[in-house]
């Protein structure tokens, strides 16, 4: 009997485990759809896959902690997923979206993208269990490709497709590629804190976002996603702002102190 209880277990133990995956699997599909219509000139249909899978990717890793799932099978699969769906899909969409009137430039400007999305997710596979998961170090790939997802489906939404400057978009590129190889914290809101602490007034701002978001998708998920992306450099310089002045506060603290004496 307890035999049989344990291989029950066991089965379910499997299939728990199967879950995060299919998830991963997903979002993988979403990043191979969005390379096909990419070739196809579906800019919008790529942009919305883009989009769908980071929904997916952020499914399966709050299902993985939920379930205490999470395994190195998993995270090394959700890596390779998003490295597909975040670096080469956001890439090649954007190339010949935007930038393949530059010709070479324009294409190693994508390349250089999904480098640094690589650069992004090896680091931070190297980082975990060593860093506190409050907070990202660096900008994560699926907020970039989310970034050049929006970006399309804002300049469709404007009747701005094919009028836009190729060179503002490939210095977009290079600037998503920068923050996510740079050392700049972005708030992974991982903190139970965050939600347990919500009071009413936040509360009714999450319902007014989420209607704005139904009511102009586009629009919506351009400036939600241009505003966690300034939040990094804005956190940062604040933050070293006040080190500042709390440097400067205790060098005349010691001051008066010493004319004192």
């Amino acid at each position: 009997m307890k035999k049989i209880k344990k291989v029950k277990k066991e089965r379910l133990r499997r299939g728990i485990y199967v879950l995060p995956n299919i998830f991963t699997s997903l979002n993988l599909f979403c990043g191979f759809y969005a390379v096909i219509a990419s070739i196809d000139g579906k800019y919008i249909a790529a942009s919305i896959a883009i989009i769908i899978g980071v929904m997916f990717d952020i499914m399966d890793g709050k299902i993985a902690r939920a379930t205490n799932t999470t395994s190195k099978f998993g995270i090394e699969y959700d890596s390779l997923s998003d490295l597909i769906s975040f670096g080469l899909a956001p890439g090649i969409m954007i190339y010949l979206w935007a930038l393949r009137p530059l010709g070479r430039i324009g294409w190693l400007a994508a390349f250089l993208f999904m480098a640094c999305g690589a650069l992004r997710l090896a680091r931070f596979n190297s980082q975990i269990g060593i860093i506190s998961s409050d907070h990202f170090v660096g900008l994560p790939i699926p907020a970039a490709a989310g970034m050049s997802a929006t970006t399309v489906l804002f300049c469709h939404k404007l009747g701005m497709a094919g009028k836009i400057n190729p060179i503002f978009i490939m210095v977009l590129l290079y600037l998503l590629s920068f923050l996510m190889v740079s050392t700049i914290k972005y708030n992974s809101f991982k903190k139970p804190e965050l939600f347990r602490k919500m009071n009413f007034n936040v509360l009714v701002a999450v319902i007014l976002i989420l209607i704005f978001i139904a009511a102009q998708p586009s629009i919506a998920l351009f400036l939600l996603g241009l505003t966690y992306i300034i939040s990094g450099p804005f956190t940062t310089l604040r933050n070293h702002r006040r080190i500042k002045q709390e440097i400067l506060g205790t060098d005349e603290l010691d001051e008066q102190r010493s004319s004192h004496i």
